[in-house]
């Protein structure tokens, strides 16, 4: 599935077939449409829409160019129009410099008083920033919306801005533009961003992406933004469309997010098993501490699976390029699962990797190593440290100040049983890197480093 999070289907150019647009739309598997009123004729049109097509939800404001026109009548009308149950966020409105159709101070004062208007509804923002980036991030911080999230749409602006806009829990959207070949600036900052904070839209009828340039712009378009966005954070189409609608929904609050916690989930070409969400670290970074998804997937168990019960959801394994037990938390607490679902994996064929804390041999009081000899082919381990301190500080593991020795230790000794053995650590400020780029090198194994909000 899809969503477009930002079209304009209320404007003249769809007139003539507007219908047959959105019937497109549907048959491309676009699962919902945001389409976006940017004056009082716009705002109502979208309503309208919204209210015949149910996989098509509203939102109402007054976009930059147009607050010259602005009266009290007209915020007694968008608010009235606020009322409406399909409207799911407030804009799209912000400033515009580089045209200047409404004057600056202007266009600063409407802002302000939009943003009041939304907090009063409790609606996300949609944001229109063109030459005007810090200057709308200011005035969102100035109005004090810590509980108001939103999205700064068709993002065209400089990494630093993105991490300001990010920073704010606030989302970026990519529309057309991100597929043009001379766009490096926004492609740049679509490989630098999370994902988590990442939308997709078309902003049509404007910006037809690359394949279609020169027609008009249209919601079934919003998948060439999603292959282009694909491409450039390495992950699959399927991953895209699963993360960018999760995000969607949590944001405008559309569809149903699933609740039930998922034992197997794919992400790029793998397939990662979530065994359990028992962990003995408690990691200052860990995402499961503010949420229950990854990349899209709900891993917040209710209960732990069988080995049977995963050997059934894996299916073949040769459909994947590794089976991996990873989940929210420490795989190898389930040692003797682990054992089961990873022979049966081997005997099928399947590569088999197990993201581990290294806190194995503490948990069960033994080398526990030995006995996956000829069962995993690679395995990752968190050194995330480069000495006892920091690592007690940063992982408070369940095992005490010693528990950084037994990781060194488990690493060491998995070389003698794993073909393939990492050390990973997350960049954090006070972790060294090349000190633990200089601890690996001593292990004799291969050193990962993972960004600190880059999960999965």
């Amino acid at each position: 599935m899809l969503i477009d999070t930002h079209a304009h289907l209320e404007m003249e150019p769809f007139d003539n077939d507007r219908e047959d647009a959105i019937k497109r739309a549907k048959d491309a598997g676009l699962g919902y449409i945001i389409t976006v009123g940017s004056d009082l004729n716009g705002c109502r049109g979208a309503v309208e829409l919204a209210e015949k097509h149910d996989f098509i939800y509203a939102a109402s404001g007054i976009h930059p160019h147009e607050v010259k026109d602005i009266t009290d009548e007209t915020y007694t009308i968008i608010r009235s129009l606020l009322k409406n149950k399909k409207i799911v966020a407030y804009g799209e409105i912000g400033l515009d410099y580089h045209y200047e159709h409404s004057p600056k101070d202007l266009q600063i004062k409407r802002f302000r008083e939009q943003i009041q208007i939304a907090k009063e509804h409790n609606l996300p923002l949609i944001i229109h920033s063109r030459d005007a980036g810090d200057e709308a991030v200011k005035i969102i911080k100035e109005e004090k919306t810590e509980h108001l999230s939103g999205v700064f749409h068709c993002f065209g602006g400089e990494i630093e801005l993105a991490k300001k806009v990010v920073d704010m829990g606030f989302y970026i959207s990519f529309s057309g533009t991100l597929t043009f070949p001379k766009a490096v600036n926004v492609m740049n900052v679509a490989k630098e961003m999370p994902i988590e904070n990442i939308l997709i839209e078309t902003d049509c009828p404007y910006l037809a992406p690359q394949p279609v340039r020169g027609k008009r712009n249209e919601p079934a378009y919003v998948k060439y933004v999603a292959e282009k966005l694909a491409e450039l954070k390495g992950l699959t189409y399927e991953d895209i469309g699963r993360i960018t609608s999760f995000n969607a929904m949590n944001l405008f609050k559309i569809g149903k997010i699933e609740d039930e916690g998922k034992i197997v989930y794919p992400i790029r070409e793998s397939l990662y098993l979530n065994l359990t969400n028992r962990c003995t670290s408690s990691c200052v970074f860990c995402v499961r501490y503010y949420t229950d998804f990854v990349k899209g997937h709900n891993l917040r168990l209710r209960k732990e699976p069988g080995a049977k019960e995963l050997t059934d959801a894996i299916g073949d394994p040769k459909r994947y390029e590794e089976i991996v037990f990873c989940g929210y938390g420490e795989p190898l607490i389930r040692l003797d699962v682990v054992k089961e679902v990873a022979k049966a994996v081997k005997e099928k064929g399947g590569m088999v990797r197990v993201d581990t804390n290294g806190h194995a041999n503490l948990i069960h009081k033994r080398n526990i190593l030995p006995e996956l000899k000829g069962l995993v082919d690679s395995m990752s381990i968190s050194l995330d440290a480069d000495d006892a301190e920091k690592y007690f500080k940063i992982c408070q593991p369940a095992f005490g100040i010693e528990t950084y020795k037994a990781v060194i230790e488990f690493i060491k000794e998995a070389k003698k049983y794993i073909p393939d053995v990492t050390a990973t650590v997350v960049r954090m400020p006070e972790i060294d890197i090349p000190k633990c780029e200089e601890i690996a090198k001593d292990l004799g194994v291969k050193l990962r480093i993972r960004e600190y909000n880059v999960v999965g």
